[in-house]
């Protein structure tokens, strides 16, 4: 009898595991062929450079948030972050707030792209090091730390730009978000430094498997010696700069830094970090994933568009797509430890 049923256990679980690690990747390969059949110029390459340049964005900020839902965290401000950060970067760029609405470089006194970078980063860091303070220290549920960073964030970018934009970058600034490096978009070249070096920061590095660690078992990791509360902010740090630089890279494609930026990104960057086989209850999953995670979406939402599905169907794709993710995960987690 156990000679029997023990093959089909293992090959159950072999199924389940193959599932768990390229279950998204198979997806993702569906859904070109598909969207391909549809349209054959879907898959030109002007419309799959565009599809790079449209990943990257949320793609960097979903790096970061890969680290906090490792941890069995959350961060819903990312998207309100993301414009807070533009802004403060268009402020410097520009020197002021000053004849927001131009588009003319010509007469700007800005302190150049670099500083511009600089203090984007800076400060998506520090509010990430502030809502990470907030839910080790005053033990207050990241859920409800960052969904008061949503509103907090979105209200700074308001009172910074008056409710407008900010608009009119020079050309060394416009180059990380429009330039290329031979074919290659610069954004999408960004991003996937970013997405080795964090590769290697989580597969390679003590640090890497101490996030591991406390997403698996807090408790645990604390009883052998790691400092839990450090780790869990630096996380919330390590989103915050992706935010920032991710704001940065926006606001140079688009020569211009909006209010309403970044509204709707956190629903897009947990999608892509979940379907990319991170789990919400921390401790598994991986950046090669998240990748994956964010091409998927990334192609999801332009062959919709490409086949004249409307935005607000988009979004109810997306969401469905979430929660059909977290079940399936849920589900295969059950079988391997059967």
């Amino acid at each position: 009898m156990t000679s029997t049923t023990e093959p089909s256990q293992r090959g159950g679980i072999n199924v389940a595991r193959l599932l768990m690690s390229f279950g998204p990747l198979m997806f993702l390969a569906v859904l070109i062929v598909v969207f391909t059949v549809l349209k054959p110029s879907f898959i030109d390459p002007i419309n799959l450079f565009n599809i790079l340049r449209q990943i990257s964005i949320t793609g960097l900020i979903a790096l970061g948030m890969t680290f906090v839902i490792l941890t069995a965290g959350i961060d819903l401000s990312v998207g309100s972050l993301l414009a807070f950060c533009g802004m403060v970067a268009a402020v410097v760029a520009k020197g002021g707030t000053a004849n927001t609405l131009s588009l003319s470089t010509s007469g700007t006194q800005g302190y150049g792209w670099f500083a511009a970078l600089l203090a984007a980063i800076v400060v998506g860091a520090m509010a990430g090091g502030v809502q990470g303070f907030a839910i080790t220290r005053l033990k207050v549920p990241p859920f409800v730390v960052t969904l008061g960073g949503l509103t907090v964030f979105r209200g700074l970018t308001l009172t910074i730009s008056n409710g407008g934009p900010i608009s009119g970058f020079d050309a060394s600034m416009r180059w990380f978000g429009t330039g290329l490096i031979g074919p290659v978009p610069v954004p999408a070249i960004i991003f996937a430094i970013a997405a080795i070096l964090c590769h290697i920061v989580l597969r390679y590095t003590r640090y890497g498997r101490a996030v591991y660690a406390v997403g698996g078992n807090a408790e645990a990791a604390r009883l052998s010696g790691l400092r839990v509360d450090r780790i869990l902010i630096s996380v919330y740090v390590i989103v915050g700069f992706f935010a920032g630089l991710a704001a940065f890279v926006l606001s140079a494609r688009l020569n211009s830094s909006e209010a309403v930026a970044g509204i709707g990104y956190e629903l897009t960057v947990i999608s892509a970090v979940v379907i990319g086989g991170t789990s919400l209850f921390g401790g598994i999953g991986s950046v090669g994933g998240t990748v994956v995670g964010a091409a998927l979406i990334g192609v999801l939402q332009n062959g919709l568009q490409f086949n004249n599905v409307s935005s607000y169907t988009q979004s109810i794709v997306i969401g469905l797509i979430l929660i059909l993710a977290v079940a399936f995960d849920r589900w295969l987690k059950s079988r391997v430890r059967r």
